[in-house]
């Protein structure tokens, strides 16, 4: 399991921010024994300046009924109310304030982390403390699916996106049933494999895209090199969509991340590479044309969990790696082997 002095590093280059120092400590100097306690800890931390700061602008949408007309008119309830002969209509609009979407999320995570009885009593008392900065006129909203996707389609940037990252983190990490006396509960995010293979695959190419000059990162869809009889049959492809590409004038490396309990499994009592993860590496390197002197190369790359693995291939014609890294091992021998694998 990845530690919590590592997993800060990991979070912060997920979410495509540098780590900074000593933001892992707590007052005493102790650093944290739970995920909640982070994710509480980083919390606070990026929203007292965002506060400090002054809460910037921003749009609600609003639905009521008006004597003008602003923004769209929902005519389904101006007919049924019979408004429009009364020079009325009930009409959807975005008025700008200080109670936007993202500030009530804000301050309804932090009342419900504040009374979670998994972190410190300090941390809680913070973050009491910090709930009476926000203006009276924002109304606490609860962490919902539905919430987090208006609050992203705002595309809220710098502090406020990371504090919209934290938020959602909190929400995977909430348990349905609360204690008996009505706490919420929250569970360790780290033994959730699709919440943890998200993070881990944002982790590696944003690492890649912060800490390395040589190669332009990204994430970019492969075009199938295939002909059909009919046009429209090819949109019947699936998409192939790289985790990580890295592209220099003399080398391109296609690298997947895969956030697997092993690199190997056992069939037959024998071990063996994942089937579906090489065939997926294979067909993404067979429909790449690369430039000219380009050399064109792939990566599978897994925690190490079981077992550290490192084999090497040649195929179709491309050098393969498969490898795991120890996301156990302090952190700069972390970054250390991340930047040797590109080397």
């Amino acid at each position: 399991m990845v530690p919590i002095q590592n997993l800060y590093y990991l979070l912060s280059y997920a979410w495509n921010r540098l780590p900074e120092r000593h933001a892992l400590l707590t007052a005493d100097g102790q650093d944290f024994e739970r995920p909640v306690e982070l994710l509480g800890h980083l919390l606070l931390l990026h929203l007292r300046r965002y506060l400090r700061a002054g809460l910037p602008p921003a749009y609600q949408e609003r639905e009521a009924e008006l004597p003008e007309l602003r923004g769209r008119v929902l005519l389904a309830p101006s007919l049924t109310r019979n408004l429009l002969p009364r020079g009325r209509a009930v009409c959807r609009y975005d008025e700008l304030g200080y109670d936007g979407l993202l500030h009530g999320l804000l301050l309804g995570t932090v009342r419900e982390l504040g009374r979670t009885a998994r972190i410190p009593g300090s941390l809680r008392e913070e973050l009491r403390r910090v709930q009476r900065q926000f203006p009276a006129d924002i109304m606490p909203l609860q962490l919902t699916n539905d919430t987090l996707r208006q609050a992203r389609r705002q595309r809220p940037t710098g502090t406020g996106a990371m504090l919209l990252n934290i938020c959602e983190l909190l929400h995977l990490s909430q348990l349905p049933e609360p204690t008996a006396g009505g706490r919420p509960r929250f569970r360790d995010f780290r033994r959730d494999e699709a919440v943890m293979a998200r993070l881990f695959e944002q982790f590696v190419r944003n690492f890649y895209r912060l800490e390395q000059r040589h190669f332009r990162v990204q994430s970019e869809t492969i075009s199938w090199q295939a002909e059909a009889e009919h046009a429209p049959d090819l949109d019947l492809l699936p998409s192939m969509i790289t985790d990580t590409s890295l592209e220099a004038p003399d080398r391109k490396i296609i690298l997947d991340t895969k956030y697997y309990a092993a690199a190997l499994r056992t069939r037959y009592d024998q071990q063996r590479l994942i089937a579906p993860h090489l065939y997926q590496l294979y067909a993404y390197l067979q429909n790449q044309r690369p430039l000219p002197g380009q050399q064109l190369e792939g990566v599978l790359l897994y925690p190490a969990a079981e077992q550290a693995v490192d084999l090497r291939y040649t195929l179709g014609g491309h050098p393969v790696r498969i490898v795991t890294i120890d996301l156990a091992q302090p952190w700069p021998a972390i970054a250390a082997d991340l930047l040797a694998l590109v080397r």
